[in-house]
């Protein structure tokens, strides 16, 4: 199972993390993370509104594994 794009407004109450890799090399590019129970959600830091990616615990495991 993939990606699921959902409304920021199911995700308020979460804690976020802001990535280690966001902004490297002084870009304006900023991705924050907040664990689930069933996986990981993933939004863009300068949009909080706006639409929040939400991958399964596997699916978010092999995206990781394959950008390393």
């Amino acid at each position: 199972m993939g990606a699921a794009i959902m409304g920021a407004e199911a995700f308020e109450g979460l804690r976020w993390h802001k990535s280690s890799r966001s902004n490297a090399g002084g870009g304006a590019q900023c991705v924050e993370l907040a664990r689930l129970a069933t996986g990981t959600a993933v939004r863009d830091g300068k949009q909080r509104g706006g639409a929040v990616l939400v991958f399964p615990t596997r699916a978010f495991r092999a995206f990781l594994a394959g950008v390393r």
